[in-house]
């Protein structure tokens, strides 16, 4: 049996009183840092291997160990599945052999979204699940919709889907998808019934916490705040 999970505890008591200003900067100010070579060299694989598969696209950014990209393979046969994170430890523990639709990548994601957005990559599907909450109210700036590439990550289009344990991660999300994209946003809680996606999702799960998830259609690139 799995460890119990702890909830997520937080200094903040609801969204944080600087959520609209960091969104604005990101909207005005375009992330230039520069790309690291090593995650150049891995993009350009992810191009090549994507490039040969000729089916429509799913990310899954932030993968882990790579289970969830497994999975989301096994649903979606017809597609090319590519999953992204920064962690060679993870990514290379032994989960059985990856699908032939399935590619993981060792990236920062920081870089491989610009990358991606700079390919002109469209991906059908994107999930970011059970994120690092980075539930300090100092940290806003390290949570993906406080992060200067969030508009690099709504740009890429398709149906996007945020999974977490921590509600309020829910609700900035949304929040900041409201403001920059100016779509639709659905939050609604997820009951897995033992299908999980990832590890993550089956530890939360089975220590009792609620799960969230929030799906949006950016079926063209976000519009900038005017």
């Amino acid at each position: 049996m799995q460890q119990a999970s702890r909830i997520v505890t937080s200094n903040q008591s609801g969204p944080h009183r600087d959520l609209a200003r960091r969104l604005e900067r990101a909207l005005a100010h375009p992330l230039k840092k520069p790309v690291a070579a090593h995650n150049q060299r891995a993009f350009d694989a992810a191009c090549a291997w994507y490039a040969a598969r000729r089916a429509p696209l799913i990310l899954d950014a932030g993968c882990g160990v790579g289970l969830s990209t497994r999975r989301l393979a096994a649903r979606f046969p017809d597609h090319a599945v590519i999953g992204v994170d920064r962690s060679e430890s993870r990514l290379t523990r032994e989960h059985g052999a990856l699908p032939d639709n399935a590619l993981l990548v060792r990236a920062d994601l920081v870089d491989f979204w610009r990358l991606a957005q700079a390919a002109g990559w469209a991906p059908v599907r994107h999930y970011v699940l059970y994120p690092n909450p980075y539930p300090k109210a100092s940290h806003l700036k390290m949570r993906w919709h406080g992060h200067p590439v969030f508009p690099t990550l709504l740009a890429l289009g398709g149906r996007l889907e945020v999974r977490s344990n921590w509600p309020l991660y829910i609700e900035e999300f949304a929040e900041c998808v409201r403001l920059a994209a100016r779509c639709p946003v659905r939050v609604e809680p997820i009951l897995p019934e033992g299908d999980y996606l990832t590890p993550f999702e089956a530890k939360y799960d089975q220590s009792g916490q609620p799960l969230w998830r929030l799906v949006c259609e950016l079926t063209t690139p976000s519009e900038v705040l005017s």
